[in-house]
């Protein structure tokens, strides 16, 4: 189906004259730690109605893939490159060797410098996460954000101001939120770009939502609070039961038996437990987790509907280019039970009044693996990974004046890669660029799909997608193999009915990791969270 979007686009492009101002503005929503099915138009149940109407509008691509981490997906949706190409194959930490250097490349260029050539502005509100100290320093003009990982909501202190002389936005006491506060800069860049009609404008808005520390106001949490009292493994039925009517997944889909988790230092290793052998303080401590999440990703959605209203009273809805997606699948980190204080072993179980101050200023938690379970459903697995619960995330492409009317609400579910972001972009900006990826106007000229592969890894992590063979592996442990030509839940090895397609896809493999400074796989991270092997 996108290839047939696609040919509606590359009829559009070829109706444009030469000038910048008919091109389309391009915008760029990440979410952070979003899981598969947390979407209302991807089967979940948290109210999301500005990206189901954009959904409703566009296209959702059902197999779309993401590096399993937020650095290095940024990195991808940023440079068009594999992560460890630009040194970025794990998080910031720089621990000696080419791909693992923690910061971009100097020579990498991201979206920004690579639409300037072709008339765009651009700028970012949100998570840079890169490494870097200044994200004006690659190509974009003005930043309001992050620079490292997402660390607290309430405090204005944590988000930047750059260029160094600009002033950001002040917030009464009380009133500072960083899902707001990323929106209101969004917007007001949204007003700069306007400065210059003859010029479209690129927007990266990469919102840390719903990364913990879960903090969300306690209206929005009250719209939650009695949902998730059944638990993880009644939402799971109840996400696959709407995904099947979305046709999200084909009919016979399986719900994955709940998964594996790894503590912080991976000292203690198990498997979600079911729902009702929990304690009924723990189900209430966790049920609040859960609700303190889906009210933070409620109020991204809003958010993103001011956006999306500016962009109608300034009359540039139709021809801008709009993509959302998820850096990663939903975060485990790292055990059922959540943390509490820090990214650790520690847990508190709330209970009392401690349980209606959860999510308040103050407070450090996590959701813990099993909601990551469900919001992951029907996969395996989770953020880290390579399974599909780490790399599958939901992407919605909209474009009115690019999609033909006829294919509003579709689905597609033609395997996609960050990487292929860039190369679509800059073709339809006319823009040069080049890297590993396919631009979806150059796919349509082939007339039909070809199969190519694509390759990941993240912390030993390893996987290749080609067509409906995938090969996968968790770190230390042998290659799985699974065919998805008819559901993707990874529950059938094949790897010893078809040993020759696992030593033509690893071989592959191998060979992509040695060109994209991928190997030697590093044994010491340089984090406390993961053990250390062998090199």
């Amino acid at each position: 189906m996108i290839f047939r979007i696609v040919s509606s686009l590359v009829l559009l492009l070829t109706t444009l004259h030469a000038s910048a101002a008919e091109k389309p503005n391009i915008l760029v929503i990440v979410a952070d730690d979003l899981g598969y099915s947390d979407l209302g138009c991807y089967g979940g149940e948290i109210e999301t109605p500005n990206l189901d109407r954009l959904a409703a509008g566009g296209v959702r691509l059902t197999q779309f893939y993401n590096t399993g981490r937020c650095c290095p997906s940024r990195a991808s949706i940023l440079t068009g490159q594999y992560p460890h190409a630009v040194g970025l194959g794990h998080m910031t930490q720089d621990i000696g060797r080419p791909g693992y250097r923690g910061r971009v490349s100097a020579d990498a260029r991201t979206i920004a410098q690579v639409l300037e050539p072709a008339g765009y502005r651009s700028f970012i509100s949100g998570k840079w996460h890169l490494g870097t100290e200044d994200p004006t320093r690659h190509g974009f003009e003005e930043f309001y954000g992050t620079l490292v990982s997402a660390k607290r909501f309430f405090d204005p202190d944590h988000l930047i101001r750059l260029p160094a002389d600009r002033e950001k936005t002040t917030y009464p006491e009380g009133k500072f939120y960083a899902t707001d506060a990323v929106t209101d800069h969004a917007l007001q860049f949204l007003d700069q770009a306007r400065e210059t009609p003859d010029r479209p404008w690129f927007l990266y808005l990469a919102y840390h939502a719903p990364h913990f520390p879960l903090h969300a106001f306690p209206e929005d949490i009250a719209e939650y609070a009695d949902r998730y009292h059944e638990g993880w493994d009644v939402l799971r039925e109840e996400r696959l039961a709407r995904m099947k009517e979305l046709g999200i997944v084909p009919p016979e889909t399986e719900l994955t038996p709940r998964s594996p988790y790894w503590n912080y230092g991976e000292t203690e290793t198990g498997t979600n437990p079911a729902w009702k052998t929990l304690p009924e303080n723990r189900r209430r401590d966790l049920a609040r987790r859960m609700a303190i999440y889906a009210a933070m990703v409620d109020r991204m959605d809003r958010q993103i509907g001011r956006v999306f209203e500016d962009l109608e009273a300034s009359s540039e809805w139709d021809n801008t280019l709009v993509l959302f997606l998820s850096d990663n699948g939903a975060c485990a980190e790292w055990e059922p039970r959540g943390f509490d204080y820090k990214s650790s072993n520690q847990n508190i179980l709330h209970e009392g009044k401690a349980l209606a101050e959860m999510g308040q200023p103050g407070t450090f938690h996590s959701a813990g693996s099993g909601w990551a379970n469900a919001s992951n459903t029907p996969w395996r697995l989770y953020k880290h990974f390579n399974h599909e619960g780490g790399i599958n995330s939901p992407c919605i492409v909209h474009w009115p004046a690019g999609i033909d009317k006829r294919h509003h609400g579709s689905l597609d579910g033609t395997p996609a890669h960050l990487i292929d972001l860039l190369p679509t972009l800059a073709e339809t900006a006319e823009a040069d660029f080049s890297g590993p990826g396919k631009s979806l106007l150059s796919l349509i000229s082939e007339k039909e799909s070809p199969t190519r592969p694509l390759f990941f890894e993240h912390e030993g992590n390893r996987a290749v997608r080609e067509g409906d063979w995938k090969l996968v592996a968790l770190r230390d442990q042998p290659w799985e193999l699974y065919d998805f030509s008819e559901v993707r839940t990874e529950l059938n090895n094949v790897a010893e009915a078809h040993p020759e397609i696992v030593g033509r896809l690893s071989a592959a493999w191998d060979d992509w990791a040695a060109e994209t400074q991928v190997t030697p796989l590093p044994g010491d991270y340089q984090v406390d969270y993961l053990r250390k092997t062998a090199d």
